[in-house]
């Protein structure tokens, strides 16, 4: 009789893996949890976990389920040795219907596996990193299927980061932490920075990283804590953090992945708890405790060499705070930044979905562009970000009350009673406009009647309410990349079908156009390892990645299929540069329609099939392009930046990144004109599409689709309602004719 296995509830319940967490007392615990899991669902009579420890090249049998409990720890085998050590090494599946029978398998003697014939192992790996394998078992020869194998690999790629840091944490290496030496607080009080995020917060600072906290509380007088008080704040401490895993699910189920893996990891970590019990029982106060250990953690992970796996040092400081907190009662070292203005010098997407679930007023970004995808999904979380290259700012006195005025990128430090009366001012006509946008029309036109149609760009789940409440004619640019950006593995083709439904069920009857996978450059996956390139944004990115890697490419495709059965649906490829490029995406996306349709999956059958415009290479095959494809979609922010040779996350070339360029101005109105010759339809998305400085121009050269922000929809839609074509296309005319930088920059602040 077949196997009856639903591995959609598996690899997409996250909710489960959450359980994991709660019921486990430590992370041997917590990974035996897992292999326990894993045999039920795979109707396996064994599945055990192996790490891989590089300063040995060895496997050690870490946990398992249907093995002698008594080996764990104790089964150990070289990279390459046996099934299992050839699996990691060649990180690839190994499945065998009969594993006695293969010359490479490997028996261990007294821990009870003679009996179990059926094996597959699959290696755990971050990118290129191995972490370790995973092996399930049965009595039954030829017992796996092939859907056994992928299956397997999902599970091991949700699980790769956690399994990961929990292998550190289990590994370190527990020596004296250097003293920290604390940085003299600077008096600053008003600091010119970028806009990444639009906004206003009104907060007080904290500064992430910042170890003025714990020196100022190593030198505190504590009252006399006991051990059962230190056991009651770890309690409450794991409560709080289950509460907020829980709460950004239901917020942010598209990008939630599990942000409070590290924290709750160390909650289970024999070795950190330990040591604070040890320090305890030798007299030490918890507080202080609980400072050394914290300390000592923090150090090394920052003498890691993984940049992403370092940066979880910052969790570790969290959790100390946290059981501090507490342990005292004293809301000085307030570890959930709820109210606050953070100041750090870089961070994660992760880093952002955390502080978003932390109730952060603003954010303050020492590093990075802001057209970077940080920012980005800031202004999908309406976090206000301003990005100043000040280091003087990380040794702000954390308390200290900070203005944050990311509408003109002015960061005010101890601000007057004059500027937060102008500011108050600001957000009363900002709240204005939002009440303001229930009145507006479904519909836009020009002031001549001209119609245009305004769609949204969507980053997270989360943007639909705003897209909805803001009268957008449907999705003119879904980024899919988020879902993959915070995750620790690629996201299978079922998670992703998850998504893209709710995506699609959220805007019923309207447009959506999906932009496939469009990673590299600033977009860097922290578990795929890129290979060190020059210059990132001329590399391995977009279509050319998702080319190189056609599995994950057919899995996206397919997903997108799917969830765009009975839908208005389209798809378009980002970074084409060459109609070659063009066609060979367009054949995997048929070959995927193929495949449905054989196996008899509902999905869309006759979707558009368009392109990004964002490379200066199509412009002079423009016409080929226009023919070939179903629509286009230009993407200023790139097209701006390919075109000039300015790096847009730079801020030593910002002021040469001019959307007004003659070269600019004249290539889009090329492709305009394709368009309309063959009669494709063209949107305008990025900074330029909701810019009341060009917004004239587009108009004028023929463009009557924009895709912005949803947030802006209102203003740009009042600004339309104002304009008349034959206005537009007269100062079209006018710019066109010019030649000189500085002449177009006055006329367009003159129409802006």
């Amino acid at each position: 009789m077949p196997k009856q296995l639903d591995h959609t509830k598996l690899l997409c319940d996250i909710s489960e893996l959450n359980s994991l967490f709660e019921d486990s007392s430590s992370l041997e615990a917590f990974l035996q949890r897992i292999v326990e899991m894993i045999a039920k669902h795979m109707q396996s009579q064994v599945c055990s976990i192996y790490l891989y420890y590089d300063e040995s090249q060895e496997l050690v049998l870490t946990a398992t389920y249907g093995l002698h409990l008594s080996s764990v720890g104790k089964v150990k085998m070289k990279l390459g040795e046996g099934l299992t050590g050839l699996a990691l090494k060649e990180l690839r599946p190994i499945c065998e219907g009969s594993g006695s029978s293969n010359p490479n398998f490997k028996y261990f003697p007294g821990i009870g596996e003679e009996k179990f014939d059926s094996f597959l192992a699959v290696p755990i790996i971050r990118g290129h990193t191995k972490i370790g394998a995973m092996v399930i078992q049965n009595i039954k020869k030829n017992y796996f299927e092939q859907d056994d194998i992928h299956v397997l690999k999902a599970i091991t790629s949700q699980l790769a980061n956690t399994i990961e840091v929990a292998k550190i944490l289990m590994t370190f290496n527990r020596s004296q932490s250097k003293n920290l030496v604390t940085k003299k607080a600077v008096e600053l009080k008003l600091i010119k920075g970028r806009v990444g995020s639009e906004g206003y917060a009104w907060a007080e600072s904290a500064v992430l990283g910042k170890n003025d906290f714990w020196t100022a509380f190593t030198q505190r007088q504590f009252a006399r804590y006991s051990l059962e008080d230190f056991h009651r704040a770890v309690q409450a401490t794991e409560k709080q953090l289950e509460d907020l895993q829980r709460e950004i699910e239901e917020r942010l189920s598209d990008v939630a992945s599990l942000i409070f893996t590290a924290q709750i990891l160390m909650l289970k970590d024999k070795g950190f708890m330990d040591a604070i019990v040890e320090k305890i029982k030798e007299g030490d106060n918890p507080p202080l405790a609980i400072i050394s250990v914290v300390k000592n953690y923090v150090a090394m992970f920052q003498q890691l060499s993984n940049a992403y796996v370092r940066e979880k040092g910052q969790d570790v400081e969290d959790i100390g705070k946290r059981l501090l907190e507490n342990l005292t009662g004293n809301r000085e070292g307030h570890s959930d930044l709820e109210g606050k203005i953070v100041v750090a010098r870089e961070l994660f997407p992760s880093n952002i979905l955390q502080l978003s679930s932390q109730g952060v007023k603003g954010v303050i970004l020492l590093s990075g562009g802001v057209s970077s995808h940080l920012c980005i999904l800031a202004r999908s979380l309406e976090i206000p970000l301003v990005i100043a290259d000040q280091e003087e700012l990380l040794n702000i006195t954390p308390g200290t009350p900070i203005l944050l005025d990311a509408e003109q990128g002015n960061i005010y430090v101890s601000p007057s009673r004059e500027v937060r009366a102008s500011f108050k001012e600001q957000e009363e006509a900002r709240a204005r406009l939002r009440e303001s946008a229930d009145t507006l029309r479904e519909k836009t036109h020009t002031a001549d009647g001209v119609r245009i149609k305004l769609l949204a760009n969507i980053n997270l789940l989360s943007d639909l309410k705003a897209a909805r409440g803001l009268k957008s004619e449907g999705i003119g640019l879904y980024r899919t990349e988020f879902p993959f950006i915070v995750r620790s593995n690629f996201p299978s083709e079922e998670e992703q079908y998850v998504i893209y439904k709710k995506l699609v069920e959220g805007m019923p009857d309207k447009e959506i156009v999906f932009r496939t996978l469009d990673i590299g450059g600033d977009k860097v996956l922290s578990y795929y390892s890129f290979e060190k390139e020059e210059n990132p944004f001329l590399g391995m990115r977009s279509i050319r990645f998702s080319l190189r890697h056609q599995d994950i490419f057919a899995a996206q495709i397919r997903a997108i299929l799917r969830a765009g059965f009975n839908a208005d649906v389209k798809m378009m490829f980002p970074m084409v540069s060459s109609l070659d490029e063009f066609i060979a995406a367009r054949d995997v996306a048929r070959a995927c329609l193929r495949e449905l349709k054989q196996e008899d999956v509902k999905h869309k059958a006759n979707i558009s099939l368009g392109m990004m415009v964002e490379l200066p290479s199509v412009l002079e095959i423009i016409d080929d392009l226009a023919q070939e494809a179903d629509f286009l979609c230009i993407g200023t922010n790139d097209f701006i930046q390919y075109m000039l040779a300015v790096d847009r996350t730079n801020e030593k070339v910002a002021d040469l990144y001019l959307a007004h360029h003659p070269s600019i101005l004249r290539a889009l109105k090329k492709i305009v004109a394709a368009g309309r010759k063959f009669q494709k339809e063209v949107t305008v998305c990025g900074d330029m599409a909701e810019d009341p400085r060009y917004i004239p121009y587009l108009i004028g050269i023929g463009l009557r689709r924009f895709s912005l922000n949803p947030r802006n929809i209102p203003k740009v839609k009042l600004l339309m309602e104002k304009i008349d074509v034959v206005s537009a296309e007269k100062i079209t005319v006018k710019l066109l004719a010019q030649k000189r930088l500085s002449e177009i920059s006055r006329l367009v602040e003159q129409n802006g």
